[in-house]
């Protein structure tokens, strides 16, 4: 029997990213495979010369964090000084996060972790990064993150950062409706 009540509809779930997916599995197999690769070592050597490793990357990403946070620190430092803008990061990022996985317990990660720590990796790395973060910028659609990043990155010629919204007229393109002004 019908009552005439509406069957009540359930708003459908957006699919889950292949990030969101895979990512927690990712890191269970490498949590497997740092375990695994210690007892294999561990059996081949010594269980203390396995800690030896361990402490040494401990140690070493310690100091390589604490060094590149000081260069970061120091470069914004002279930039506040001279009045500009910090330079770019010169790989204080990278040598941080190389430090990182030093300290994380493992061996994959203290291998990856000195990977990170040679220049010309840092260079190709950063570059590679700044290529896809200036694409990804550019194809944002209005009202994503990207889009707040794209209103925000406006520089005047003295250097000042000016809120706005920059309006191109492309020939073949249909208008679109009025966005709301920045406010501050």
């Amino acid at each position: 029997m019908t009552t005439g009540a509406p069957t009540p509809t359930y708003p459908v779930r957006p699919r889950r990213s292949r990030l969101r997916t895979f990512l927690p599995l990712g890191i269970a197999a490498w949590l497997v495979l740092e375990i695994w690769l210690l007892t294999v070592v561990a059996g081949a050597a010594s269980g203390f010369t396995v800690f030896l490793l361990l402490l040494a990357g401990f140690v070493l990403g310690a100091v390589v964090i604490k060094r590149a946070g000081r260069r970061a620190f120091q470069n914004l430092n002279q930039a506040l000084q001279r009045g500009t803008a910090p330079s770019s990061g010169g790989g204080n990022g990278l040598m941080m996060l190389g430090g990182l996985l030093l300290m994380i317990p493992g061996l994959i990660s203290d291998v990856v972790g000195l990977v990170l720590l040679i220049p010309p990796v840092q260079k190709a790395l950063s570059r590679y990064t700044e290529r896809t973060v200036e694409r990804r910028l550019r194809e944002a659609a209005p009202g994503t993150l990207g889009d707040a990043f794209q209103q925000a990155r406006m520089h005047r010629p003295d250097g000042k950062v000016v809120q706005g919204e920059v309006i191109r007229d492309e020939p073949g393109r249909a208008p679109e409706e009025p966005r709301p002004p920045l406010t501050g």
